[in-house]
């Protein structure tokens, strides 16, 4: 069933939206950027791999890919972030003057071909329906994989997502990064302030915890009752403590009253894991979880790795 925004919501949805263009001939980038801009923000390189850094760290809503261009050919590109768990969704059209290479950009996983010299009223238009597209998809999947009470995503959204961004990280070799969070006696603040106020604060420490987090694709899921969990793609062990201190501080600075509590606030217990590529790894998720049982033994409103 498609999901209809509002004339207005739209508007502002797609002025908002993020286009990056990708194409090594400077005349080509300014000519598209400008009918673009007054539509959309828009990004520009001149390179493959620039892009891919780029879609990594602040993903746009879709991507504008010419076919030849030095260094990481267009097509290597395409393939190269549909290969990345982080990227992988991203809408790519092509935009090119290659009259014979159409079927090899569906094949790499393109969503439109448009041919240059390009009409900027046709390329406006294109655009905008492939993004209007993915805002409805994003929608949707935010009705499906967002927790009810928290609104942060929820397990299901988690246990899709876990093992493609895990194979991701080994197949590019990079670390990353999971914490696994707990509220200290939440049971016991449920039984001596309600579960209204118990419902209160776990809105409050998802919203914190989100907060808390600096990258696009950093997320924070609902494990299961009072947990939550915390995926840091690309990041070190180093990196991990950092943002986890961050985060226990934050919710302790709440100042969120527990009688129940030695701290006399509501505090966390942050257990985390590093999956290294290069070292032999156990279950991620089960060391994580084993680090914040470690934490409550600890004392609690601890950060153990």
């Amino acid at each position: 069933m498609p999901i209809n925004y509002s004339d207005h919501q739209l508007k502002l949805s797609l002025k908002s939206s993020k286009v990056l263009v990708v194409d090594d001939q400077l005349l080509s980038l300014i000519v598209l950027k400008k009918i673009l801009s007054e539509h959309f923000s828009v990004t520009t390189t001149s390179c493959g791999e620039d892009a891919i850094e780029i879609c990594k760290h602040n993903p746009p809503d879709i991507i504008l890919l010419d076919i030849n261009m030095e260094g990481m050919s267009g097509i290597e590109t395409c393939l190269k972030l549909k290969n990345i768990s982080e990227t992988q969704d991203i809408p790519v059209i092509f935009v090119t003057s290659s009259e014979n290479q159409e079927e090899e950009c569906w094949e790499a996983g393109a969503v439109d071909f448009i041919k240059k010299p390009t009409n900027s009223e046709t390329l406006y238009r294109r655009v905008r329906a492939h993004i209007t597209m993915k805002l409805q998809h994003d929608l949707l999947n935010q009705k499906v994989f967002l927790d009810d009470l928290t609104k942060v995503f929820n397990r299901r959204y988690f246990d899709a997502h876990f093992s493609k961004m895990e194979r991701s990280a080994l197949r590019e070799k990079v670390d990353y990064a999971l914490l696994l969070i707990d509220i200290d006696y939440f049971k016991q603040y449920n039984d001596l302030y309600g579960h209204v106020q118990g419902d209160t604060v776990l809105n409050l420490v998802a919203q914190t915890i989100t907060n808390s987090l600096q990258r696009p694709t950093d997320f924070v899921a609902r494990y299961g009752g009072e947990e939550f969990v915390v995926v840091l793609p690309h990041t070190s062990t180093e990196g991990a403590i950092c943002v986890a201190d961050k985060i226990k501080q934050n919710v302790v600075d709440l100042g969120i009253l527990h009688r129940y509590s030695e701290y006399d606030f509501v505090t966390i217990s942050i257990g985390g894991a590093t999956l290294q590529p290069y070292v032999n790894n156990k279950n991620t998720l089960q060391i994580a979880d084993e680090k914040m049982y470690e934490s409550k033994m600890q004392g609690r409103n601890q950060v153990c790795f």
